[in-house]
């Protein structure tokens, strides 16, 4: 692609996500609504001017890292720890309700061979973390006890997509599974968690030091965001996402860090706000990019609307797709049901792992024109109209007492035998 076509591109995905974000937040809708709609009409599902190039999908990657390195930057640790348990659970029973449903339903349902059914489960236990994320944003719940919840969920959710990514394709290129490659690939992101924080606080150190030392402006952004960049392709050689390297590095850099064991090492909160500062410029130019490409991806135009295998299959994928995730949020059997909901319902958008997976299926050969488009239909609408679900359920149950933002988890706290301070 010729440079100029690639900035002429650029500039119209920046321009047109900016004016509907604009258009959507004063219609009180997420602004994600709008990012992915500019995607949506710029894309091949209505005026075909733009499709998803490797470059494009290279700085939607930076935005989508950079956004989570933010959300690391922003978090809470002691919330985050405190919500720990309760955020294991709805990641795993969200994660194992869909895969289930899914694998039984293509089976009995359908008849489909058991490799589609796998991959079509696996499918629909996808979330997308950047997409909750930035809803939650948009509707002010990110520190919420429920945001926390979610966030580490979330996080908990793309790992194990990981690993049954890694496997389904395994077992789809070569026919059977290699518990030896398995293991390898958990113990390389397990290996990432427990050293990355360590790594990126000593370097944050290092740059601190340099910072009296520096006759030029900018040594903050530039250092810390080609820090993120590097944690990110850690993550990504240890078998981790990517996304999960900036989200490590935030975590590190925040203002509340603590090592596993109660270890602590000494950092100060200017230090970590001069971060945020600075640093959010740059992921306000890179974040809105990824939201488009999403919309870019989706092509509706692929759906054969006339056909009633579409409808009723779609309709009983996004069926499970929903409600294995409204599942994980009725695993907090001690919470409130408008606390288990909120949960549910901001871990339902399915978005680019959504699309990865399917377009695995696709690539593979496992998934034929007709199961890619029915899916396609599942993640658009997970992805699209999520963000309505929930800015209605914050409107209406936004009060309620089990959503306070300072409310305590005495649950997790006991059982677990952490106490923040």
């Amino acid at each position: 692609m010729e440079a100029h076509v690639f900035f002429l591109q650029l500039a119209l995905i920046l321009i047109s996500a900016r004016i509907l974000a604009e258009i959507a937040n004063r219609l009180g809708v997420p602004s994600v609504i709008g990012e992915l709609t500019a995607g949506i009409i710029l894309g091949p599902s209505l005026l075909g001017w733009l499709e998803v190039t490797l470059q494009l999908q290279l700085m939607a990657e930076i935005g989508i890292i950079l956004l989570l390195f933010k959300v690391g930057l922003e978090t809470d640790l002691d919330r985050l720890t405190a919500a720990g348990r309760s955020a294991v659970s709805v990641a795993l029973v969200g994660f194992a309700m869909p895969f289930f449903m899914g694998y039984v339903l293509a089976r009995e349902l359908f008849d489909f061979p058991p490799m589609v059914a796998l991959m079509l489960g696996g499918t629909l236990t996808a979330t997308s973390i950047g997409v909750t994320v930035r809803i939650l944003q948009d509707v002010g719940r990110q520190n919420s006890t429920e945001g926390q919840v979610v966030l580490g969920a979330a996080v908990l959710d793309d790992v194990l997509g990981v690993i049954l990514l890694a496997t389904l394709y395994q077992v789809s290129v070569e026919g059977k599974i290699s518990f030896l490659a398995l293991g390898r690939i958990c113990a390389f992101i397990g290996a990432f968690f427990l050293l990355a924080p360590l790594l990126a606080r000593i370097l944050s150190t290092v740059i601190q030091k340099l910072l009296g030392k520096s006759t030029m402006p900018g040594l903050i952004p530039s250092a810390i965001i080609a820090l993120v960049l590097l944690f990110a392709s850690l993550a990504n050689l240890l078998g981790a996402p990517e996304l999960l390297g900036g989200f490590a590095a935030g975590i590190a850099l925040s203002r509340r860090f603590f090592l596993p064991f109660g270890i602590s090492l000494a950092h100060h909160n200017a230090f970590a706000q001069r971060i945020d500062v600075q640093t959010t410029p740059i992921i306000q130019l890179f974040t809105p990019i990824f939201f488009v490409v999403v919309g870019l991806s989706l092509d509706l135009n692929q759906v054969d609307w006339s056909s009633g295998f579409i409808w009723v299959f779609s309709l009983a994928m996004v069926t499970i797709a929903i409600l294995g995730k409204l599942a994980g949020g009725q695993a907090l059997f001690k919470r409130h049901m408008v606390f288990k909901t909120a949960v549910g319902i901001s871990m339902v958008p399915r978005g680019e792992v959504g699309l990865i997976f399917a377009e695995l299926g696709r690539a593979s050969g496992v998934f034929d024109p007709q199961v890619y488009a029915a899916l396609v239909i599942v993640i658009a609408y997970t992805t699209i109209l999520a963000p309505f679900w929930i800015k209605l359920f914050y409107r209406r149950y936004g009060d309620h007492p089990s959503l306070e933002f300072e409310k305590a988890l005495p649950d997790e706290q006991s059982e677990s035998g952490y106490h923040p301070g």
